[in-house]
């Protein structure tokens, strides 16, 4: 059957996802069994009354008692039907807890990727194009500088400038509390406490776009398709915009879908630092309270958007060059 190439990539990845998903899913519970405590422990410490009968209670509520070949069955199951399991710490159904924290991380990354990118390519687009001169160099300086910076050392130094020093942007947070704002006044005030996570976030991958797209741009204008527009007398900026850039996107949309583990993994300090309540925040409290059934439900949910986004990034590429095809 001779499928759109859209189609064929859709089916592909589908096909590929099906069993990468499984091997998290059983890779992540059995590393997860292996570390030392769990929830029982960390429960029965903060009543300050840890006896034997206490925690062999807890356990046997939340199915800790069992063998681990058990656990993982009665896991699969879960699964199988929809749910995520049961959490421990935060005594509620672990997806009505993603879902509580998942929004705030998909703005946080999707704004923090979209100014990456946009960044990152004006960049690299203005490093290629003047490559050996002055803005080459500066702005070489510049990526090598926020590829070498810590991000919580970045993160903290934007709280003190911006927040203490100056006083422009919050420091944590997500909206302003208490603030009874409707329309553009709420999507204003939830973006002055998105400015600083965002950007700090984005840093190291403006770096790690602007190089790529420079080695793209340069790579590509070589080519003999870019000679031969300059001798048909096309305009150097629509040779650039339409001949060089676009295909110098191509490995630039790749690099930035296997990115977003990555920057997934990232916002772990990033939320922390700034007191945002995403996935990322709640994975740390989950590991400090041996949580393990939401990690992973958080493991789960992360690799999927993962697939997700690389299966973006190969129909972007699909459009940038029709001649892809799925295989």
């Amino acid at each position: 059957m001779n499928l759109p190439p859209a189609l064929r990539i859709i089916c592909r990845t589908l096909l590929q996802a099906l069993p990468a998903v499984l091997g998290i899913v059983l890779l992540n519970f059995l590393l997860l069994q292996a570390v030392p405590g769990d929830a029982a422990q960390v429960l029965a410490a903060e009543s300050g009354s840890a006896t034997a009968e206490m925690m062999a209670q807890l356990r046997e509520r939340f199915g800790l008692d069992v063998p681990v070949l058990q656990q993982l069955l009665a896991y699969l199951g879960n699964l199988a039907q929809s749910s995520l399991g049961y959490s421990p710490r935060f005594n509620l159904p672990v997806s009505e807890l993603i879902a509580s924290r998942l929004g705030n991380t998909l703005l946080l990354m999707g704004a923090a990727l979209t100014f990456a990118f946009i960044t990152g390519l004006l960049m690299g687009t203005a490093m290629g194009v003047w490559a050996g001169r002055w803005p080459d160099r500066l702005l070489s300086l510049l990526a090598l500088v926020l590829y070498s910076t810590p991000g919580f050392w970045l993160a903290l130094m934007a709280i003190v400038v911006f927040s203490v020093l100056l006083g422009w942007l919050p420091s944590g947070g997500t909206a302003t509390i208490g603030a009874d704002l409707r329309g553009l006044d709420w999507v204003l005030d939830r973006a002055r406490y998105l400015v600083l996570p965002a950007l700090t976030m984005a840093a190291f991958y403006v770096a790690i776009f602007a190089r790529l797209t420079r080695a793209a741009f340069l790579e590509v204008s070589r080519l003999d398709f870019v000679r031969t527009a300059h001798a048909k007398g096309l305009h150097p900026w629509r040779v650039t915009m339409c001949h060089v850039l676009r295909n110098a996107l191509i490995p630039v949309v790749t690099v930035a879908g296997l990115h977003l583990g990555a920057m997934l993994g990232g916002a772990v300090v990033i939320e922390s630092v700034f007191g945002w309540p995403g996935l990322g925040r709640l994975a740390f409290e989950s590991v400090m309270a041996r949580d393990h059934i939401v990690l992973l439900g958080i493991l789960l949910i992360s690799s999927m958007l993962v697939i997700a986004a690389n299966l973006a990034a190969d129909l972007l590429q699909l459009l940038l060059d029709p001649r892809v095809e799925a295989r």
